[in-house]
């Protein structure tokens, strides 16, 4: 399994118990979702390498509590400690109206409701306070706040999102 096939689901953060427990902090708004999980890719040098999960749940709301099959040590759990937990992208639950996932947009076309045709998706910046549209318009790149008031509406089928902007925000690039 690639990097690429996957969705980053979180990170082993401390051991739990003496048994081998561990306590994984879930980079998601609904952790419930992922309590009962059969098996995990764990990021080992690069390499994702699966794990099966004994028993899991949730500890204190975003932490997940889970035992893995043959790992029945505190020093075989030292090992997993800041390891990344992946899961394949069919495991994602499907987002419906305006709600995305970052990668699903990637290759959409960005319309303003006033400008037109801005571009097309390339990236999205999450580093800042505010994410932003990566966008490519004939080799000009523009950066467009993924703003809840901005986007008007997320075209799956056309693979297209409509946003508004304030007038003369996308001018300051061209």
């Amino acid at each position: 399994m690639k990097k690429d096939d996957c969705f980053y689901l979180g990170k082993i953060v401390k051991k739990y118990s003496f048994k081998g427990e561990v306590l994984a902090k879930l980079d998601t708004d609904q952790p419930e979702l992922y309590e009962n999980l059969d098996a995990i890719f764990i990021d080992l040098k690069n390499n994702l390498v699966p794990f099966f999960i004994e028993t899991s749940q949730l500890h204190k709301s975003d932490l997940l509590r889970i035992k893995f099959e043959d790992i029945d040590s505190e020093a075989e759990a030292d090992t997993l400690i800041k390891s990344e937990l992946y899961l394949p992208l069919e495991l994602l639950p499907k987002l419906e109206g305006n709600k995305f996932y970052f990668h699903e947009v990637i290759g959409f076309t960005i319309k303003d409701k006033n400008f037109g045709e801005v571009g097309t998706i390339t990236g999205i910046n999450d580093s800042t306070a505010q994410a932003l549209f990566e966008i490519d318009r004939h080799g000009t790149d523009i950066l467009i706040p993924m703003n809840d008031e901005f986007i008007v509406k997320v075209d799956r089928n056309n693979k297209t999102i409509i946003v508004e902007t304030p007038e003369g925000l996308i001018d300051l690039y061209l």
